[in-house]
């Protein structure tokens, strides 16, 4: 695909809440959240909606490209969790954009962490085939709706709330292109991770109870940590392939922020350099599928990202999915 990214923002809520913060909240030991999650603070709404930081995140995105919301055709949301189950999430922020009504095609995707390389491959695909000239990719997460402080506080310690937008266009000869994407599923562990209401699992009317415990995110970190340390690394063989590069000829990597030491444990896994990573963890959480384009962001606007630069997004979602792509920027 020859696509170039011409424009990237991010958002986040304005309460900052420290690590430090929260174990005094919970009557926890001094460092004892941070021992376990490895992450410092992190930003959590409070007056502001998903839909505010994913218009704020594409606002910036699109000054960033030089263009305004009158210039898209196309918007797709991926977002881990929806704003709500129907209508989708993309309308809404077309609206709140001043979009006018017919001018875009607007549409979400889920794969839950891995939403935005799925709605970045989407956008990428759409416009190589004729379909729209100018899309803008987003994530917006509100994590800190859904977290179960009570029963597995180390659990909820690793999230955050944030936005990240993209804007893509078609490429010139010697632009960006996507040099390879690939997803691999594991099914088997399907049961780790997720969260059970919302859809149409539990009847909140004749399940009322079910729907109230099934409504709080739960993570099964053993089984999790098993099924990557497995698979993981192969699957970054096999996308490298794919591409035709070799670790060497990567840049810099853009991995979904998981954890602090999920990212270390990746590049000890992976053979990456820990320099060659993008970790804002510790900083902002994980910020589920905003995790990857927000650090994508940090990173060009921290002056990381070139033309011409091999950049290698990775990711891993429940589900259980591994993600990835190979952009050349």
């Amino acid at each position: 695909m020859r696509i170039r990214i011409v424009g990237t923002g991010r958002a986040v809520p304005a309460q900052c809440i420290t690590t430090g913060a929260l174990e005094e909240k919970l009557g926890l030991g001094r460092g004892a959240l941070e021992a376990a999650t490895g992450v410092i603070e992190r930003y959590v709404c409070e007056a502001e909606s998903q839909i505010d930081l994913a218009c704020t995140a594409a606002r910036l995105a699109l000054e960033d490209a030089g263009l305004g919301p009158g210039d898209i055709d196309l918007i797709i949301g991926g977002c881990g969790v929806p704003y709500q189950p129907l209508p989708a999430t993309a309308p809404l922020v077309m609206q709140r954009l001043s979009l006018a009504d017919g001018s875009a095609a607007a549409f979400d995707v889920n794969s839950t962490c891995l939403s935005f390389l799925t709605a970045f491959e989407t956008a990428g695909r759409m416009i190589g085939a004729g379909q729209g000239e100018t899309a803008l990719v987003f994530s917006s997460e509100v994590a800190s709706r859904a977290l179960p402080w009570r029963d597995a506080p180390e659990v909820a310690a690793l999230f955050g709330d944030g936005a990240a937008a993209t804007v893509l266009r078609r490429a010139g000869p010697g632009g960006g292109r996507v040099a390879a994407s690939l997803m691999r599923t594991y099914p088997s562990a399907w049961e780790a991770c997720g969260i059970g209401s919302g859809g149409t699992r539990f009847d909140f009317l004749k399940q009322p109870e079910e729907f109230a415990r099934h409504s709080l995110f739960h993570m099964d970190g053993k089984e999790l940590f098993r099924l990557t340390s497995r698979h993981f690394n192969g699957f970054v063989a096999a996308l490298l392939e794919r591409a035709g590069w070799t670790h060497d000829d990567v840049d810099l990597v853009v991995p979904h922020q998981a954890s602090p030491f999920a990212l270390a444990h990746m590049a000890r896994q992976t053979g990456f350099v820990p320099e060659k990573l993008v970790d804002i963890a510790a900083r902002f959480g994980n910020q589920i599928a905003a995790s990857i384009p927000f650090a994508l962001d940090v990173a060009r606007r921290d002056g990381r990202v070139a033309p011409g630069m091999k950049l290698l997004f990775l990711g891993t979602s429940a589900g259980v999915s591994f993600g990835g792509m190979a952009l050349e920027a």
